[in-house]
């Protein structure tokens, strides 16, 4: 029996998007896909019905791949693949496994020999890597800093430490009704010749990416209040 492939799916990171991000190469694919794995089924839904492509929703078959499913349900999930079946992977913002769930499932189906096939979308720490003006060639993503504010001040000093001893962008982020208080806490903490790149809501109708030291930043520069954004550190 011939193994069935794996699509990893990218979903738009701005709402109503989908004609300027998603390529005619992710759309075939979600039409030869015939069981959905998605973080959030509502998002799942509202996204593929965007796309206009003639399906019927309520016929699709979706199962949710979370942060909370564990290996088990991967391996249950797997085979399908192994019984010939198309799996599509489709997160709820951006691409799958990139600060999103998925990995874990496309590391159980490389055990077992699965073609896993990564497709072109909008990632939001790519895009605002790309637009910062910082080091392409060695960087990190942290995901979320720590709530509290002395924690958050010291992670702050720790990752502008390692990007200047590794020439390193430090990319990070916090959720929007807090991005307001991280920002502050940079121009706090950081020093006044460390680069700060902000990038809000890329891709979106209010985006915009900014990259000046830190001496130069000021807080009104930018409004983020529950607005997604990614925030970028490079000491120099």
């Amino acid at each position: 029996m011939t193994k069935g492939e794996i699509y990893l799916i990218p979903n738009v990171i701005s709402p109503n998007t989908q004609e300027e991000t998603i390529p005619t190469m992710v759309r075939k694919a979600i039409l030869a896909t015939e069981v959905f794995l998605v973080e959030d089924l509502r998002t799942a839904r509202r996204f593929i019905s965007s796309l206009n492509l003639g399906l019927v929703i309520d016929e699709l078959d979706f199962h949710v791949l979370d942060k909370r499913t564990d290996f088990d349900t991967c391996v249950e999930y797997v085979q399908w693949a192994l019984e010939g079946k198309t799996l599509g992977i489709l997160s709820e913002s951006g691409c799958p496994g990139i600060a999103d769930p998925g990995a874990l499932f496309v590391h159980v189906a490389h055990q077992f020999g699965l073609t896993c096939r990564p497709l072109v979308g909008p990632s939001s720490i790519l895009l605002a890597l790309m637009a910062s003006g910082m080091n392409g060639q060695s960087f990190a993503f942290h995901g979320y800093l720590p709530i509290d504010k002395k924690e958050r001040q010291q992670r702050i000093r720790d990752l502008e430490k390692e990007s200047r001893v590794k020439d390193q962008t430090q990319i990070f982020m916090d959720t929007p009704y807090r991005n307001e208080q991280l920002l502050e806490d940079i121009l706090r903490v950081a020093g006044k010749n460390t680069f700060l790149c902000v990038a809000r809501d890329i891709t979106g109708p209010q985006e915009k990416i900014i990259t000046r030291s830190v001496s130069k930043w000021k807080l009104g520069d930018i409004t983020l209040k529950k607005i997604p954004a990614l925030f970028l550190l490079h000491g120099n």
